[in-house]
């Protein structure tokens, strides 16, 4: 009876003494792990949790540190600096041992922004197919952080998260834009490159600044304030749950299983693909169309898995062969590539139907886009005619001033930068890449501001200095107007020209890489590879290279002639496709601006119009997607987009 009675009581006091040990154990952050870079040549900080006062060592590179936690359990410790090489392995002791491997020291770069920023390569595997298939580049890592938002305050820590290095597998999860940087910067000065990818769609600046950062913009700092409260938060979102009902359809129309292969279409309307529904007789629908084509397929694309490529669909779209569903996409920006399994496929007729739901907008097939079936040797254009049919239609929805507008999180001011910045500033780094403006377009002159905030908020919070800020300018983007006139992208992309005047930056000029119609585009690689330029210059010492095109920095009024002056011209001026200068407009002091004549004159450029007798004011590539600017340097790289009008 005594035994039976002690029992329990020893069992329950090893238990609280397993617990305590288990809590006491030391953890790193999950920046800090296997196959990690370290950034060289600079004061490394290795941090983490432990028990209050509990004391480890750290060995790495041949050096042993030591060091204490603190009362609640925080530690630290400064390793010294270390030149670029690996693998090296990096042991922790203290009450449970742990031991780092395979770990570089080189350069790490933050890159962050949004979707252009965060796009893989497995999304833009067609074009870049031999450069993900050759990838083999180990000292080449990324780490990606997943989408996390906090409006409370900054976190200490990631709760996910792996550094993985660049070959044929892996690759199709970095960033295209900074896996081709890296690629360039590695292949040229051969030292190890790591990437931390913090990126995220639709996003726009104030949601990657810290609450200090954004202490001059009171409207968003108002707004944070207000986040912090969750019962307000959470009231949000339960009225807008009772309140939520999906689109009120026309109940005169009913849905049946219109890719059912044994249905037999009955009054359906002939409709051309590519194109939106809107510009070929169907008037401002919100709704459900479902699109159908016959097709005759030669025995030999048979039997094997086919490709098929929808190019972009508005908005959503399912895609059904023979009465069989092999792909789907639920949000308009990505690019339609299914892959259809062996065996879908019949030689003869086949029945293609895809079902397409547009809430707002055009609906419909994004023109200018591959639309194809294909194996390796056989191709089916899937271009032309088609047959339609109206399915469901939306009926327009009243706002109800009762129901408040739903709180996005990763829109908020500072929710991405307190879950997925604030646990890397203790991460030595070599810089920043930032490819973000696209959710900011409608308030360019605030961004003025914003940016330089940005780049001042970041390098106060790494603590490293002036760290160098290297961004993108917005390319090209939607239909392209043909008289001079006002733009938005183009006063957006002035304000990000302005951030050049922050010490230690560069920008990217992506103005002819964009496509009218996909806030995508699809060549990545240039982009990475005029990032690459800025930082072999303002980072790496090349301080001859030609990395910028052409930037305006001056004007001359000479009688009806105005003269340009430009810095980064290079070896000289060009005209991109040896045509006459294009997309250059001339005004007097109305402001009212014509097309004008302009020729390079040595390293500067000489507008005029007849038409303009007394010039003021010209503007280059003032447009949202501005067709033809051609003005480039030698060296292929093109002039920044401006005004003298400002």
């Amino acid at each position: 009876m005594k035994y039976k009675w002690i029992a329990p009581h020893v069992l329950c006091f090893c238990f609280v003494l397993i617990t305590q040990t288990v809590l006491s154990q030391v953890r790193l952050p999950r920046l800090i792990r296997d196959s990690m870079v370290l950034q060289r040549d600079t004061r490394l900080k290795i941090w983490g949790w432990a028990a209050g006062r509990e004391k480890l060592t750290i060995t790495f590179n041949g050096k042993k540190y030591r060091t204490t936690a603190d009362q609640s359990g925080q530690w630290f410790v400064y390793l010294a600096p270390a030149k670029a090489g690996g693998p090296f392995t990096m042991d922790i002791s203290a009450s449970n041992k742990i031991s780092i491997k395979d770990i570089l020291v080189g350069d790490v770069w933050l890159c962050s922004g949004q979707s252009n920023m965060v796009h893989q390569m497995g999304l833009h595997s067609v074009r870049y197919a031999a450069e993900i298939a050759s990838a083999n580049f180990p000292q080449i890592r990324q780490f990606w952080i997943p989408t996390l938002t906090e409006f409370s305050a900054p976190q200490q820590d990631l709760p996910t998260g792996f550094w993985k290095s660049a070959n044929a597998k892996d690759v199709n999860d970095f960033s295209a834009v900074a896996y081709f940087f890296a690629r360039e910067i590695f292949q040229k000065y051969q030292v190890p490159i790591g990437l931390i990818n913090a990126s995220v769609g639709g996003t726009p600046i104030e949601a990657w600044m810290s609450e200090d950062g954004l202490k001059e913009f009171s409207d968003a700092t108002q707004i944070l304030q207000k986040n912090k409260d969750t019962s307000y938060i959470n009231s949000i979102a339960r009225r807008i749950a009772n309140a939520n009902k999906p689109p009120e359809k026309n109940k005169g129309l009913f849905s049946v299983s219109y890719y059912d292969t044994g249905y037999t279409p009955k009054n359906w309307h002939l409709i051309n693909v590519p194109g939106y529904w809107e510009d070929q007789g169907i008037k401002d629908l919100n709704g459900i169309v479902w699109y159908r084509k016959e097709i005759n397929v030669p025995e030999s694309m048979t039997g094997t898995p086919a490709r098929v490529f929808l190019g972009r669909i508005v908005d959503a779209d399912i895609l059904y062969i023979n009465g069989k569903q092999v792909g789907q996409t639920t949000y308009q920006y990505p690019q339609r590539r299914y892959t259809v399994p062996a065996g879908v496929l019949k030689s003869g007729k086949n029945i293609v139907v895809v079902k397409v739901t547009n809430n707002s907008g055009k609906g419909g097939f994004v023109p200018d886009k591959p639309y194809c079936l294909f194996t390796e040797k056989d191709t089916i254009d899937l271009k032309g005619d088609w047959h339609y049919k109206v399915d469901e239609v939306f009926l327009p929805q009243k706002p109800d001033p009762a129901i408040p507008a739903p709180i996005i999180r990763q829109y908020q001011p500072s929710a991405l930068y307190n879950a997925m910045i604030a646990p890397l500033v203790n991460y030595a780094i070599k810089g920043f890449l930032w490819y973000q403006g696209e959710a900011n377009t409608v308030r360019a002159a605030e961004y003025a501001k914003l940016q330089p905030a940005q780049i001042t908020d970041w390098r106060v919070k790494w603590n490293q200095g002036e760290l160098p800020f290297l961004y993108v300018q917005l390319p090209g983007f939607m239909e392209m107007n043909y008289l001079p006139s006002e733009s938005q992208w183009a006063a957006f992309r002035e304000s990000q020209l302005k951030s050049l005047s922050v010490p230690n930056t560069a920008m990217a000029v992506a103005i002819d890489l964009g496509e009218w119609n996909d806030i995508h585009p699809d060549r990545k690689k240039e982009v990475g590879e005029r990032l690459s330029l800025a930082a072999r210059n303002l980072v790496y010492g090349e301080k001859n290279l030609v990395y910028s095109g052409p930037v305006y920095q001056s004007k001359e009024i000479r009688e009806n002639q105005i003269i340009l002056t430009f810095m980064h011209t290079g070896t000289g001026l060009k005209s991109a496709d040896g045509e006459k200068l294009s997309q250059f407009a001339i005004a007097g002091a109305d402001k009212k601006f014509v097309w004008a004549n302009a020729k390079i004159q040595g390293d500067k450029v000489v507008v005029w119009s007849n038409d303009i007798k007394d010039p003021l004011y010209v503007r280059y590539a003032w447009a949202d997607n501005p067709d033809g600017a051609n003005l480039f340097n030698n060296e292929g790289l093109p002039a920044s987009p401006f005004r003298t009008d400002e």
